[in-house]
């Protein structure tokens, strides 16, 4: 069984109703007690990474997600819920963040862009990706759709999964042992995205 971590910081059920799909119960969890009693967990976010952190700590879930990944037991991180997983994000300040893979989150630097372009990153780009079991089936340049104003900056790069170019190169996909992030959003990416969650559902 997989359980999505509700911190009230996403749509929860756009997720959930990806897994139906592909016939997968899950359950949305809130209670960070419980969370050890699931094989998978899906940290998904949207908004902004300072409150998506006052959130895990006002709902004392912070430890339990640490605890979680200690385990061995695959969780998945989605969009903000990637840059969660990173030791500290520069949006509207400075925030620590879950720390459980090194590096950093920044806003995308147009002064680094080699073409105009607007930010935030929204709509369908293509992916790069390193042979993961996460890209399973899927070949090594495919389209997933994204909206984000900021991204992560790997400390590692064996840590890099996945890239994407948007005015350069950016890091879009991570995965430390059993703990895996994308940034964009696999349950708004049609079948490639789907096909994801289907190679999470079989790790």
């Amino acid at each position: 069984m997989i359980a999505i971590i509700d911190y009230n910081m996403g749509n929860l059920a756009s997720v959930q109703n990806a897994f139906a799909k592909l016939g997968e119960d899950t359950v949305v969890v809130s209670d960070p007690a419980q969370f050890k009693k699931y094989d998978k967990v899906v940290l998904p976010g949207v908004g902004a990474f300072g409150d998506a952190m006052e959130h895990l700590r006002d709902m004392n879930m912070i430890d339990a997600i640490k605890e979680y990944a200690d385990s061995g037991k695959p969780m998945l991180g989605i969009c903000l819920g990637m840059q969660l997983l990173f030791e500290s994000s520069e949006e509207f300040g400075d925030h620590r963040g879950l720390g459980l893979i090194e590096g950093h989150v920044k806003h995308f630097d147009t002064a680094k862009f080699e073409e105009s372009l607007k930010v935030p990153h929204m709509g369908w780009n293509r992916m790069f990706t390193k042979e993961h079991p996460l890209f399973n089936g899927l070949d090594d340049m495919h389209y997933l759709y994204f909206v984000h104003t900021y991204h992560v900056e790997c400390a590692n790069e064996e840590d890099i999964i996945g890239e994407t170019y948007y005015g350069y190169k950016f890091t879009s996909a991570v995965a430390h042992n059993n703990i895996m992030g994308i940034q964009p959003h696999p349950e708004k990416s049609h079948k490639n995205g789907l096909k994801i969650l289907e190679n999470f559902i079989n790790l």
